[in-house]
């Protein structure tokens, strides 16, 4: 689903999305969570990785320049947040692009 289909669903649905990764953060204050931001050609999408996620996909949290979520959505009113439950690095689809996120800022 692209980032303008999932504001129209509701608070708790699974879905899936990919986009490009724009930023990672992991602040120090967050107990273990990686916040993470994609992009597509409708918007974009903030991720939460709870630390258990992260500890075991590690490598497409980290490396991955494209990235498919599977995941819940979580919803406060307008603010909308995918909780990811599976990553999946799609990198090899964009390779050659040149577009870089910015990390743990």
């Amino acid at each position: 689903m692209s980032a303008a289909e999932l504001r129209a669903l509701p608070h708790g649905r699974f879905v899936r999305t990919a986009g490009l990764v724009l930023l990672r953060q992991h602040p120090a204050n967050a107990k273990g969570v990686t916040f993470l931001t994609l992009e597509d050609e409708t918007g974009q999408v903030n991720l939460i990785v709870w630390e258990s996620v992260g500890q075991t996909q590690r490598r497409p949290m980290i490396e991955a320049q494209l990235l498919e979520v599977r995941g819940k959505l979580q919803r406060q009113g307008e603010i909308l947040h995918l909780v990811a439950h599976r990553l999946i690095d799609r990198s090899d689809l964009v390779r050659g692009l040149g577009a870089r996120s910015r990390d743990f800022h």
